[in-house]
């Protein structure tokens, strides 16, 4: 009778990553679309520009999502002046922006209103004020180098939540002129990236 011999081994491998960071990612931007009409109502030029969400415009989306910080349910948009360079930065707020100045060269009494219409159901998830851009009544000769997105509605104001603010691309600053019409639409999406 023979003798049978089995051998058994087992093998346990183990690894770990240090500094394991998260895939999942959100993307947050926005757009602002100017077009400017003259006195006639014919559309003299029209600027598209990518913003910049400071630190405080994400921190209130975290807070509002995330923690409970009380929602902003109404949102203004503001026009800022021309500058040997206009530079929106991360750390701007309503009390302190040294990259650019608001100008206020329009009748309106007010920062016009943004009227957004509710999100969408997508990736990207988009609101938008398109349906009802706000509406600069301008009321003299200057230049306009860009636009912000703000809580406050005080004209030339410097407090409240300043969300967003984008510096025209090229060719850069617009000329307009008494009697022309600004006509900003907002456009703001979250992507999971």
């Amino acid at each position: 009778m023979g003798i049978e011999k089995a051998r058994s081994t087992d093998v346990v491998r183990a690894s770990m990553v240090r500094g394991a960071k998260p895939t999942e990612q959100v993307k947050a931007g926005g757009v602002f679309k100017i077009q400017c009409f003259n006195k006639d109502g014919l559309l003299k030029w029209e600027a598209e520009s990518k913003n910049l969400v400071v630190n405080v415009g994400l921190q209130y989306m975290a807070g509002t999502s995330l923690v409970g910080v009380t929602q902003i349910t109404t949102w203004y948009i503001g026009l800022y002046g021309a500058a040997a360079s206009n530079n929106p930065a991360a750390g701007d707020t309503m009390s302190s922006h040294i990259g650019w100045t608001e100008d206020t060269t329009y009748s309106n009494a007010n920062r016009p209103t943004a009227t957004f219409a509710a999100a969408t159901l997508a990736d990207p998830s988009v609101v938008t004020n398109s349906a009802s851009p706000a509406s600069f009544s301008i009321n003299g000769t200057t230049t306009i180098g860009g636009a912000f997105l703000t809580s406050n509605n005080t004209k030339g104001g410097s407090t409240g939540t300043l969300f967003s603010a984008a510096d025209f691309q090229s060719p850069g600053d617009r000329n307009v002129s008494n009697g022309d019409t600004l006509n900003v639409t907002y456009t703001f999406s979250l992507d999971a990236a």
